[in-house]
């Protein structure tokens, strides 16, 4: 044998050495999360049992299963932040049984992914929230968790990681553009993430959520005439913003768009989270109606 070849030789066994001694820090949560996945694998192989209540019921001759099925899919993406001091600090948030919490999706603020959850399976990130007439968001969502305080701008590389991800389930899932929404959107009354820092905009212009046409916001400039004392006429400019009808009813639209209008402020909190960004806990102003009234079209 050569010196080169042994000295190559040499090179790959201590990678391998190396290799082998670099652990996982999750190994441990890891080999639970597979566990449960078994668990779970193993009750779908079984044929259907008889469920309590269905004692009752006058069942068939035999059992006969049907070939057109396919898993649940998701349907609806709800994004989140952290609100906590790191990345690694809310890996390990979402791998304690204690915590009851997590998601499927972590992106840290150096844009790296971590993926925690089948997409398939229920994380339990929305917690106690409504959109629509759904009012079990973890069972047809999947849940992102942005790693930010709640008060930082989010980092370029984190957003373009996110949107990567969102493009995959989009497509994998078919998910509407409509459905891409906060937890703020969802648990008016208790969250407000994401923050008003958070790019919404630039979210919607890549099909990732609704936005409201911002020229129909623009006044339209006129000329108007104007007679005077002395029967002359006078052109004068005015700016025309489109008009709202009388009967708009901003609850009944925040309603239609999908929030939870019990607490009519907390409702209009959350949608200027997401829509206008700025005065958050004001009442809504003539403008923030004319977005309101242009966002409840759109949903309609």
């Amino acid at each position: 044998m050569n010196v080169n070849h042994t000295l190559a030789c040499l090179v790959v066994a201590s990678g391998l050495l190396l290799s082998s001694c670099s652990t996982n820090p999750y190994a441990a949560t890891n080999k639970s999360y597979k566990k449960q996945v078994k668990a779970y694998a193993r009750s779908l192989r079984q044929v259907p049992v008889t469920t309590p209540g269905e004692e009752a019921l006058q069942q068939g001759d035999y059992w006969v299963g049907t070939t057109n099925f396919n898993l649940r899919k998701p349907n609806f993406v709800v994004i989140h932040h952290t609100e906590q001091d790191s990345t690694a600090q809310t890996l390990k948030t979402f791998t304690q049984p204690k915590t009851q919490v997590s998601a499927h999706y972590v992106i840290g603020r150096d844009g790296k992914v971590y993926h925690m959850l089948n997409d398939y399976l229920r994380a339990w990130h929305g917690g106690m929230g409504k959109w629509g007439n759904n009012s079990d968001l973890n069972s047809s969502s999947i849940g992102i968790e942005l790693d930010n305080n709640g008060i930082d701008p989010f980092p370029e590389v984190q957003i373009n990681s996110l949107l990567q991800v969102l493009a995959l389930l989009k497509k994998n899932y078919n998910i509407p553009d409509a459905n891409f929404i906060g937890h703020a959107d969802i648990a008016p009354v208790r969250k407000v993430d994401p923050s008003i820092q958070f790019p919404w905009k630039r979210l919607a212009e890549n099909g990732f959520g609704l936005w409201y046409d911002e020229d129909l916001l623009l006044p339209t400039l006129i000329l108007e005439s104007i007679p005077t004392s002395d029967s002359t006429v006078v052109l004068v400019e005015k700016h025309v913003y489109d008009s709202i009808p009388a009967s708009f009813n901003p609850q009944e639209a925040l309603r239609i768009i999908g929030y939870d209008t019990q607490d009519m402020a907390a409702a209009t909190r959350a949608f200027k989270i997401h829509f206008i960004q700025r005065d958050v806990e004001s009442p809504l102003s003539e403008t923030d109606r004319r977005v309101l009234y242009n966002l409840y079209k759109k949903y309609l």
